[in-house]
């Protein structure tokens, strides 16, 4: 027979595949805290890059991105873009970035603008 104390079990009457999650995802959150989904994120993430490639990334981001642009219109991403610039200049200033732009460019960074000049 099905347990239905408050622990409960996946197979109890009643019970939702979505309450089982819940429950069983707050079980393991007590258990290991909540820094254990980042680190076996990272470590599904490693396995998938592992596996498929950065390529995998590139297609389900760019995916990701004509969805977001379907839903929102294009004009949705100058909306996000100002929103983040603004909070930047409220958390470093109004010249934090003429400051970062005179940080000596280094790797991918100085290569990219090196070689758009020609």
């Amino acid at each position: 027979m099905a347990r239905t104390d408050d622990q409960g079990s996946a197979d109890a009457p009643g019970m939702s595949v979505r309450e089982a999650g819940r429950r069983g995802g707050e079980a393991v959150k007590a258990k290991y805290g909540r820094s254990y989904y980042a680190r076996i994120g990272l470590m599904g993430g490693a396995a998938v890059a592992k596996a498929r490639g950065k390529a995998f990334y590139a297609r389900i981001g760019l995916m990701g991105g004509e969805a977001v642009k379907r839903a929102h219109g294009a004009a949705y991403y100058a909306d996000i873009g100002r929103l983040g610039g603004e909070k930047v200049r409220a958390a470093y200033g109004p010249d934090y970035y003429a400051r970062i732009g005179r940080i000596p460019k280094k790797g991918r960074a100085a290569r990219r603008s090196s070689s758009a000049r020609g």
